[in-house]
């Protein structure tokens, strides 16, 4: 005779067996794809805001993350740190001064800034008008975990 107990732990067994299936599922790569700024959705941040691009794989890239931030002035992204990823920062408007080999530097439209793996860095609006730029971040099988 089955028990409420046996169809319970039947039930649990199932909903995990299909939950480890879920995520063992290969995901998608990134294929070519345009991301047009007109649908992209800005969040607001105490910063200022984010626009939250993609963040997957790729053929070729454990991890390709993209997004845009537009950080108001005199306020910084977030204090200096380091991650074991590496991040290229392209201006799109506004000033920034970047944390970058232990000096700050400053950066206008059109600058971009390449972070290193493992060294510390930080972002700050330089300027009176609020600044705008993307963020790529990549990890490979390089990247340590």
């Amino acid at each position: 005779m089955i028990t409420a107990r046996d169809l319970k732990i039947a039930f649990l067994g199932s909903a995990v067996t299909i939950a480890a299936l879920a995520l063992a599922a290969p995901t998608t790569v990134l294929h070519s794809t345009v991301f047009d700024w007109n649908s992209m959705v800005a969040k607001p941040t105490p910063e200022g805001s984010v626009r939250s691009i993609y963040r997957g794989p790729t053929s070729t890239l454990n991890e390709l993350e993209m997004h845009i931030s537009t950080l108001n002035p005199g306020v910084a992204s977030h204090p200096p740190h380091k991650h074991s990823n590496e991040e290229v920062i392209v201006i799109r408007e506004g000033n920034l001064e970047t944390l970058s080999h232990g000096k700050w530097v400053k950066a206008g439209p059109g600058s971009i800034i390449f972070e290193a793996a493992n060294e510390l860095h930080a972002t700050r609006n330089a300027g009176s008008t609020r600044a705008i730029y993307t963020v790529i971040s990549f990890k490979t099988d390089k990247t340590p975990k």
